[in-house]
């Protein structure tokens, strides 16, 4: 119980929890396609090969949704690291499990994915999320032109962003390996 009288779950709890990678890949829809293109098509570069099965001892719990395009890039590019560094790894859908996002906020907001990386005892070793910085850069760089959200032509414009960050994630390497890098080097440093 923490200081407000709320039970609160441990990570070891969450990560028992959770949902495996092939009940996440079940539920995707939205972007179903474009994850499994990228999952498919995505492989850990050789030199890294080693490094990455030296891993040990590492699990982690992803915080994530169907929905999210950054959930569609950045877990799949995971799901090949963690196929090779053998870690065990539990979804937790965003909206379903609050408690334990909103202690991972992103500026005050619920943004995902959050890698949490723990041990075998259930403590927080690492964090990874919600996006590599590179891809933080490209997507604001892409809102600039946003229109306010009270405008007529937000939605519209709004819905045509999506589309481009969707395709890029979708089809641009450069942005897989900027993921790839920087997960990569989180959990080669815990």
């Amino acid at each position: 119980m923490n200081e407000r009288g709320i039970t609160t779950m441990s990570l070891n709890d969450w990560f028992n929890k959770g949902i495996t990678k092939e009940a996440y890949m079940e539920r995707l829809d939205k972007h179903k396609e474009a994850f499994h293109h990228i999952y498919e098509s995505f492989s850990i570069p050789s030199p890294d090969v080693s490094q990455l099965e030296g891993v040990k001892n590492i699990r982690a719990l992803v915080l994530a949704a169907e929905w999210c395009g950054h959930c569609m890039l950045d877990i799949a590019i995971y799901l090949r690291i963690a196929d090779q560094a053998n870690i065990p790894t539990r979804f937790l859908i965003r909206d379903d499990n609050l408690e334990l996002m909103d202690q991972y906020l992103t500026n005050e907001k619920r943004y995902i994915p959050i890698f949490i990386f723990i041990d075998e005892d259930g403590n927080e070793i690492g964090k990874w999320g919600p996006w590599a910085p590179e891809i933080n850069e490209l997507t604001e760089k892409l809102k600039e032109n946003l229109p306010e959200r009270d405008s007529e032509k937000y939605e519209a414009a709004f819905q045509n962003y999506i589309k481009q960050v969707g395709t890029a994630f979708e089809q641009d390497k450069t942005l897989w390996n900027y993921v790839y890098n920087d997960i990569k080097q989180t959990v080669l440093t815990i």
